[in-house]
């Protein structure tokens, strides 16, 4: 429970909400250069790296952009569990790695069951996206600042 609390999407759940989580967490083992998802994909879970990298990357017009890489304690695929929208970029083990994996249809099926914890769970994400907004927003006006001089 301790490795959940650490990652700050669900740094603000109580011990049960993570307990509860807990349960439904797997694990797959990716080797180095092994495609973990792909753009375009329909999403169905998101990643905690436990051991290893993972890079994500976009093909562009100009070739493959690395957009993150990843470490230990790195989430990522989040958004799946939301929305139902396809992946917008790659994921890659960038080394072996080892990932815990919650898929999206069985913490659906647990929130439906514990209201208490969806609520929780939901707050949490609307806490994480207004950081990533503010901090989006941020760089944007930076990089507008930046080009203006």
């Amino acid at each position: 429970l301790s490795k959940l609390r650490e990652i700050d999407l669900f740094h603000g759940l109580s011990a049960s909400a993570l307990e509860r989580i807990a349960t439904i967490i797997y694990t797959k083992e990716y080797r180095r250069g092994a495609k973990i998802f792909g753009d375009g994909e329909q999403g169905r879970a998101m990643y905690i790296i436990q051991d290893g990298e993972v890079r994500i990357s976009k093909d562009t017009p100009v070739g493959e952009e690395c957009l993150a890489v990843l470490a230990a304690g790195s989430y990522f695929g989040e958004m799946a569990l939301l929305e139902q929208v396809p992946r917008s970029a790659d994921a890659w083990a960038g080394r072996q790695c080892t990932l815990s994996v919650i898929d999206k249809d069985d913490l659906m099926r647990l929130m439906d069951t514990d209201k208490g914890l969806a609520s929780e769970l939901l707050w949490s994400f609307v806490g994480t996206l207004c950081r990533r907004l503010r901090d989006a927003n941020n760089k944007v006006t930076f990089l507008t600042v930046a080009s203006s001089h």
